[in-house]
């Protein structure tokens, strides 16, 4: 649903961003079905102690337990945190990874039918083992979040934030910069839309992830209008910073107030390389605030 894979393609593309001072690399079991976690274990091989390996529990296919979640590549995937699948988990994840350690494990989704309590019991325990360093979730409300912190420490939060998607600016953000968690968003580039590379031409096959309108209204083509014209608007400013929108995007997002961690997706050397040069981008304070006036200015996306 993601357009395929290249496996050799992928690994030189994790060098290449290695090699440009990249060393946190976010994936998950349930990507592609183990797939993304071996091919992170052989680029990475020779290399594990210059990385900082992230990845997720709980997005299962190895058990029906939990609640159904999705149906992907002929596998039923639950949501389901229970201590025995954990532990199972870990063991496939250190497996596919070529490693004996995970720097941080994150609860993926959460599930409904296992008291948090339990879960984070076990990766606590994960955790004294050393086959875990710290702990993560994702996808959970401010209150899971309370909730988890009242059983144990947390490192971290990953959740879905960009300048056209700002939710967690209302209480995940501001409580997160609070109380000291980092901060990994993901789809800050929204699926690439906000690379003003998907021209107005560009359709999506039903299968794709970008045709679920309900995860992205911004693709939809008359918003996605919208957003191209707004991009058009900041010409001035990749002149002025000798940028690419994306890596005007990335900083912009990496400056805002909580962010402690900007996830950019890349499938090729190219992206890559230039999402890695985001880093050295310091947004003067006024562009930052004009960027976001801009992006409010454009209100909300028309629903199908």
């Amino acid at each position: 649903m993601w357009g395929g894979t290249d496996v050799q393609k992928s690994v030189r593309s994790i060098h290449t961003s290695l090699d440009a001072g990249v060393n946190f690399i976010d994936t998950a079991p349930a990507y592609g079905l183990g797939l993304s976690e071996r091919i992170v274990g052989e680029a990475v091989r020779g290399r594990r102690d210059k990385v900082i390996l992230a990845t997720k529990c709980g997005l299962v296919w190895h058990t029906g337990k939990g609640t159904f979640f999705v149906d992907q590549n002929g596998a039923r995937i639950h949501r389901y945190l229970g201590a025995d699948s954990i532990r199972y988990e870990v063991e496939q994840s250190l497996r596919r990874l070529e490693t004996d350690y995970i720097d941080l494990y994150q609860t993926h989704w959460q599930d409904s039918t296992t008291p948090i309590e339990e879960t984070m019991g076990t990766l606590l325990d994960l955790k004294k083992q050393g086959k875990i360093r710290a702990i993560g979730v994702s996808n959970v409300s401010l209150g899971e979040l309370k909730e988890n912190i009242q059983c144990g420490a947390l490192t971290s939060d990953q959740f879905r934030y960009s300048m056209l998607h700002r939710e967690a600016e209302q209480d995940i953000l501001p409580y997160c910069a609070q109380a000291n968690i980092g901060t990994l968003t993901y789809m800050s580039l929204e699926q690439g839309l906000l690379t003003g590379k998907i021209g107005m031409d560009r359709q999506f096959a039903p299968e794709e992830f970008r045709s679920n309108s309900a995860w992205n209204n911004w693709l939809i083509p008359d918003n996605r209008r919208r957003v191209l014209n707004l991009l058009a608007s900041w010409q001035d400013l990749t002149d002025k910073y000798h940028c690419t929108l994306s890596q005007l995007v990335i900083a912009w997002t990496a400056a805002q107030p909580g962010v402690t961690h900007v996830l950019a997706g890349a499938r090729n050397l190219t992206q890559l390389s230039e999402n890695a040069k985001a880093g050295e981008l310091d947004l003067e304070p006024a562009d930052l605030i004009r960027i976001r006036k801009d992006v409010m200015a454009l209100g909300e996306p028309i629903k199908p």
